[in-house]
């Protein structure tokens, strides 16, 4: 067993469209150092919105304050010695660069899939395809493309979602515990 008598913090920050993939990766990355006995949270872009941004919609300024809100946590993890791990959309590079800014210790991971691949793959709840209908405004990544459209995430590393999901499936067939971030309960694959 290794121990960490004085871990220092850090936050890897994962962004992407809706349905990427970024709380499926961030939650394997947060059982591979729970493994290595490190201490990690995860802030999930959904969980944080339901709790500590109930309230909030989705202008611009309700999105940067989501945000922001996430990064305030983060830090307050990372200068405390764990590692916070984030999956918000996070469109704005402006947003996610004052983040970055502020905790110090700071890996952005851009998590890639297409529109086309989500609203014909991960859609389960059909907002890809309302959206493309013109029937959600300011949905991000189809109506709202312009945040998105001068490379976002050129200070980032990138993962294409595709190949992560492959990787995930298998995954969960093997003795990895699993987590769900909505329900927070672990169980062996």
């Amino acid at each position: 067993m290794t121990h960490h008598p004085e871990q220092k913090g850090f936050t890897v920050w994962f962004t992407g469209l809706s349905g990427s993939g970024k709380s499926t990766i961030a939650e394997m990355l947060y059982h591979e150092l729970r493994a290595r006995n490190l201490k990690v949270e995860i802030l999930d872009g959904d969980v944080v919105r339901q709790n500590l941004s109930k309230g909030l919609g989705f202008s611009k300024e309700d999105r940067d304050t989501n945000i922001l809100r996430i990064g305030f946590v983060a830090e307050l993890l990372t200068r405390n010695g764990v590692v916070a791990i984030c999956c918000p959309i996070s469109p704005y590079r402006e947003t996610r660069d004052a983040c970055r800014k502020a905790i110090g210790e700071f890996v952005e991971i851009h998590v890639h899939a297409t529109v086309e691949e989500l609203a014909a793959n991960r859609d389960p709840k059909g907002l890809y395809k309302k959206a493309l209908a013109g029937e959600l405004p300011n949905f991000t990544g189809v109506r709202f493309t312009r945040s998105w459209s001068s490379t976002p995430w050129s200070r980032s590393r990138r993962i294409r979602s595709s190949t992560c999901s492959t990787r995930s499936r298998s995954l969960a067939t093997s003795t990895t515990p699993r987590c769900s971030s909505r329900a927070r309960r672990c169980t062996r694959g």
